[in-house]
């Protein structure tokens, strides 16, 4: 079986297929039988998931399914952000997904497209999947879905459950961050907080019109959409919404560390111009008295006497006892 779609992915669109038979089942159909394929009784529905980038994708879904060159052209391309529409008593759908393959970033969303008129089932992507192969596993250990809409709803929530994980993993990084030392892992700190909220955003960016398109096609109308299934969609829904929250809570999080950051490098700051200041205003008038002594012009004062170096030393001790008693009256310490 695997042999098999090994096979199929290399020489046509088809990555694998099943028909289900309506007990949580199937069996595999190849590229040839999809595309002439009709049901033998009511229970049986096909799945056929496919590589969109193929040549040969466009030209199928327009002739053998009959789909608009409009939708057609929407569901091979990868620009597409989340949604979902009717068509008749057809369901289009395009959905993200978190991108867990090596290397990637969760950031790094990859989108499904979905098509089903209750009786097939079409699924296209562009890099690899884990939402639809575990689903797949599902079918092949006899306990996947039994229809067409059991099977648009596990797909669903398969894509909506694993969100969790990498939610989950950015609560615990932002977690031990609160927990590191910010004077020692500073920059450490605002690097991965500044990824975190990154992340967050491009999530966000992805997930709020995921959450309508669910809507949509939980208002769907159509006939092979039972409200069992209705309601599976809904519950999914609330759980994307839990998880957008959570997004915004990692957000504000990772902000509120940040901030902190900002604001004890603006105190540190803060502090050396303050001491930068209070040893400029000691010095300056020290400065301005022996540089005018220094200036190279008859009639200077003290030039013959062998004490004028030690009485301008004591002028400028006295001078700098003056400053640091007015200092010292004005309070100079509370203004670091």
């Amino acid at each position: 079986m695997e042999l098999t779609d090994a096979i199929a992915e290399e020489a046509t669109p088809l990555l694998f297929g099943r028909i289900l038979d309506g007990k949580g089942g199937g069996r595999p159909i190849l590229w040839d039988e999809a595309s002439s394929w009709q049901p033998a009784s009511s229970e049986e529905v096909m799945w056929v998931h496919l590589c969109r980038t193929h040549a040969d994708v466009e030209a199928w879904l327009e002739t053998y399914l009959d789909i608009p060159e409009p939708i057609a052209e929407m569901m091979v391309d990868d620009g597409n952000r989340p949604r979902a529409s009717k068509e008749g008593d057809t369901l289009v759908a395009v959905l993200r997904g978190i991108n867990f393959n090596a290397g990637a970033e969760p950031e790094d969303m990859v989108s499904m497209q979905l098509w089903s008129d209750g009786m097939r089932v079409v699924t296209l992507r562009r890099v690899p999947m884990q939402t639809p192969r575990e689903v797949l596993a599902d079918i092949d250990a006899g306990d996947g879905p039994t229809d067409a809409a059991s099977l648009v709803t596990e797909l669903v929530e398969q894509i909506i459950t694993r969100m969790s994980k990498s939610i989950v993993d950015m609560n615990a990084v932002i977690d031990e961050l609160e927990d590191a030392d910010i004077d020692d892992e500073g920059e450490t700190i605002l690097r991965r907080t500044s990824s975190i909220r990154r992340n967050c955003l491009a999530l966000k960016r992805h997930m709020g019109p995921q959450h309508s398109a669910l809507e949509q096609i939980a208002r769907a109308s159509l006939s092979w959409f039972d409200e069992h299934d209705r309601r599976e969609i809904s519950e999914t829904i609330e759980r994307l919404r839990r998880y957008l929250d959570d997004i915004d809570v990692s957000k504000e999080s990772a902000l509120v560390l940040q901030d902190e950051l900002r604001s004890r490098a603006l105190a540190s700051s803060e502090k050396t111009n303050f001491l930068l200041t209070l040893v400029a205003s000691i010095f300056l008038p020290l400065g301005f008295l022996t540089g005018l002594l220094g200036i190279n012009v008859g009639g200077m004062p003290g030039t013959d006497s062998s004490s004028a170096f030690w009485n301008v030393v004591y002028i400028c001790l006295g001078l700098l006892v003056v400053q640091l008693a007015l200092f010292y009256s004005w309070r100079w310490w509370t203004s670091r």
